[in-house]
């Protein structure tokens, strides 16, 4: 009986070795290929990351770009059936081109930076051919392969191709902060109903001046530009007479727009033009102490403007902007205002005052817009002396 449970013992120590010394198991080729193709794909967060980063470098920049998109959303699939699509990716794709998940295995991007139009459409017939060239035809046929552009013109037969805005929307949710929004919104209505009480006694004064001075209302009326591009109708103390014209100012800020950024920084840059002959004699002290934009309180209650935010432009200034300039009318509300009047007071270039309004747009919080406004009056003063 010892013997023969020795025998046994023996007999399990034996197998135990031979398992032991077998080699590890490889990883299937299947296995391995999908691992290799994933080397190079970004996932969702950093792709959508690098989507909104190479958008915005275009419009900075004015250079082309482009987006490929392989859509499989609508119809169920492995993760593994993606293998020779991802194959056939990298086959078309450059050095400089980075792809990525729009959504995890359903939707995949190729991002193709500095592509012209003709550059573009050849890419995507390239990318078409290799696709079924490892899938076959019939099934490269029931496959969606799409292609966005920005800052690409019109074909001479007037065919646009769709902007990769439309792939921000669908797939870049925008961010939302309904805590701090709300902050400043009970900001806003507290503040302008606080100041229209405090300045109630100013506005009519500065009413009657104006009435008396000159013919004409003593409010202005004006159309601008606010948040998501939507117009507007602003309301100012009028400093001008009525009828006068707007090309002198017209040609000013085109000017002024378009040249900056192209001639050196002097430090006596003006937003606003200076010893403009329309303003009447009293309009010209109510615009250096802003005692003009008053009324603008009546836009804040209202939800048109904020308290503190970008300058609204007129509708004539945001056709001279360059794309990325833009942006100061898409993310932020328009404020009376703001970080660029507290600091430039109207003497700094436009391009500047454009990233001053953008980093208030990505950094603002109920602090800050108190900060601002308390270095407002300050900021008036000065401008009034």
């Amino acid at each position: 009986m010892t013997a023969f449970l020795e025998s046994v013992l023996r007999a399990v120590e034996e197998r135990e070795l031979r398992v032991e010394a077998r080699p590890a198991e490889r990883p299937s080729s299947r296995r391995r290929s999908r691992t290799r193709m994933n080397e190079y794909v970004l996932g969702e967060t950093l792709f959508r990351d690098t989507l909104v980063r190479e958008r915005r470098r275009s419009d900075r920049f004015g250079t082309p770009l482009a987006v490929l998109v392989v859509d499989r959303s609508d119809r169920a699939s492995e993760a593994g059936s993606w293998v020779p699509i991802l194959r056939a990716v990298a086959a078309s794709k450059r050095d400089i081109d980075a792809t990525g998940w729009l959504e995890q295995d359903a939707v995949l991007g190729l991002l193709l930076p500095e592509t012209s139009r003709k550059g573009a459409l050849k890419a995507a017939q390239h990318l078409r051919r290799q696709i079924a060239r490892r899938i076959g035809d019939s099934a490269a046929a029931v496959l969606s392969v799409r292609l966005y552009v920005q800052g690409i013109q019109p074909d001479r037969d007037g065919s646009v191709l769709p902007p990769v805005d439309l792939l921000l929307d669908a797939f870049v949710p925008e961010q939302r902060h309904p805590g701090r929004d709300a902050a400043k919104r009970a900001l806003d209505v507290l503040g302008s109903l606080g100041l229209l009480a405090i300045f109630a006694p100013v506005m009519l004064f500065v009413l009657a001046v104006v009435k008396w001075t000159s013919p004409g209302p003593a409010l202005y009326r004006q159309q601008r530009i606010g948040r998501r591009g939507e117009p507007f109708t602003m309301l100012k103390f009028r400093t001008m007479y009525v009828n006068a014209g707007h090309e002198v100012h017209h040609d000013y800020v085109t000017w002024f727009i378009k040249s900056s950024g192209k001639q050196p920084r002097t430090g006596h840059e003006v937003f606003k033009l200076e010893n403009d002959a329309r303003i009447t004699r009293p309009g010209r002290f109510l615009r250096r102490a802003s005692l003009d934009e008053l009324p603008q309180f009546w836009n804040v209650l209202r939800g048109d403007m904020s308290l503190v935010g970008p300058r609204p432009p007129l509708p004539f200034e945001v056709e001279q902007y360059q794309p990325w300039h833009r942006r100061r009318v898409l993310e932020a509300k328009p404020g009376i205002t703001g970080f660029w009047q507290v600091n430039g007071r109207s003497r700094t270039t436009f391009d500047e005052m454009v990233r001053m309004d953008l980093e208030y747009a990505r950094t603002h919080s109920l602090w800050t817009d108190i900060k601002i406004l308390a270095a407002t009056p300050p900021a008036m003063l000065k401008g009034a002396c």
